[in-house]
């Protein structure tokens, strides 16, 4: 069975926006259900008896996986959740400073905004370029906007709008040695990217699981470095919280983040499984394909507008690109509308005062999906007035 076929994908759409909400293979999506399954059979012996040690090997897992013990991750709902975790959990007032890049994630950014609204610190942006900068420059341009005052880092992995690998690693140890701490997005990376998040040493780290790593839905995951747990909160108080909790897993940041009350947590069992796809279908080699695949793609996406690229060097971006558009006046009504006619799947982002196609490339897409893309771009770009080069 091809890839395509593992897939629930509609046949009839060309999907091109995996880096939204991921799409879930076929076999991890018949665990995640089995495991519902088993759920209801016996739902107090499931959830009492046998969760906290499916959970366990679950993390184990993942812990695995993406190079962290088992009980320094702990899984969360979307990376959104994790942040608010993290940020909620921090003391911060009005002579304290998050700075950040301007690539960040929206609902992420509203995060910062709100909390820095309420308690007063300030969330600064940093202009980032793109084409991003060598990784030494864009190491030294962020920290150029350091001040006595920085108590936070946080950025993105590889960034949401744009598309680009952030040198966090470099940033992290630089912050360490200062004694800011270092919160990772790295809602992207699971999957598209290898990890070792002991290496990468951020103290907060937080990925999606439902995206490029092939899980369910409501699968997520918050890292955070053993001697920066004690900073943690719950930011749902229940049974994990105090002296009469009913269940423990083993410590305060696992017991406060992982029993929140009843709910399903089948999407967290079934990390496992999408470990297995992955290895069954030689994930590295797929990965390596796509980003070939998209390489060429985002080529002859520039050559069809005539606008330059919006990245350097090929290496900037894995198995996600943007490609510049010339002026479009009504963005969202030109991405309902090219879906409607042509039912190519793919997400038009506003960033700053510029305009991009964004496009994903997952194991599931061919080139028949990119000349699809290509085609359907000429007719589209040609209502708007503009004519495309050939490509």
């Amino acid at each position: 069975m091809s890839l395509r076929e593992q897939y629930l994908l509609d046949p009839h759409v060309v999907f091109l926006n995996h880096g939204s909400f991921g799409a879930t293979p076929r076999p991890v999506m018949q665990t995640y259900q089995s495991w519902q399954l088993r759920l209801e059979r016996q739902p107090v012996q499931f959830l009492v008896d046998e969760l906290p040690e499916l959970l366990a090997q679950s993390r184990a897992a993942l812990g695995a996986y993406v190079g962290a013990r088992a009980d320094d991750v702990v899984y969360v709902p979307n990376a959104t959740h994790a942040l608010n975790i993290v940020a909620r959990s921090l003391e911060l007032g009005p002579d304290d400073e998050v700075l950040t890049t301007d690539h960040e994630y929206g609902a992420c950014d509203n995060v910062w905004r709100f909390l820095s609204g309420k308690r007063g610190f300030n969330y600064k942006a940093h202009p980032v370029p793109l084409p991003l900068p060598p990784a030494e420059e864009f190491v030294e341009q962020l920290w150029s906007a350091v001040t006595s005052r920085t108590r936070v880092i946080y950025l993105s992995h590889i960034t949401s709008p744009t598309a680009v690998q952030f040198p966090v690693a470099a940033i992290c140890a630089r912050a360490r040695e200062a004694g800011i701490l270092t919160i990772v997005d790295g809602a992207h990376a699971p999957g598209q990217i290898d990890l070792d998040l002991t290496a990468l040493g951020a103290d907060f780290y937080f990925g999606n699981l439902h995206k490029w790593f092939s899980a369910p839905k409501g699968a997520a995951f918050l890292y955070t470095r053993r001697e920066r747990q004690a900073l943690i909160e719950p930011l749902v108080v229940g049974w994990g919280w105090g002296p009469q909790r009913t269940i423990s897993y083993g410590s305060d940041y696992l017991d406060y983040l992982q029993w929140l009350g009843t709910d399903d947590l089948s999407a967290y069992l079934s990390v496992p499984a999408a470990i297995e796809f992955q290895r069954e279908n030689n994930w590295t080699a797929v990965r390596r394909e796509c980003h070939h695949l998209l390489s060429h793609a985002m080529e002859r996406v520039n050559a069809l507008t005539g606008l330059p690229p919006a990245y350097a060097d090929n290496n900037d971006f894995v198995q996600m690109a943007v490609a510049p558009l010339p002026p479009v006046p009504d963005l969202p009504a030109f991405k309902k509308q090219f879906y409607a006619r042509f039912r190519v799947e793919v997400p038009f982002i506003q960033w700053q005062d510029r305009q991009f196609i964004r496009v994903s490339v997952q194991g599931y897409n061919s080139q028949a999906d990119v000349e699809s893309l290509l085609s359907s771009m000429r007719v589209g770009l040609a209502g708007l007035g503009y004519t495309a080069n050939t490509a």
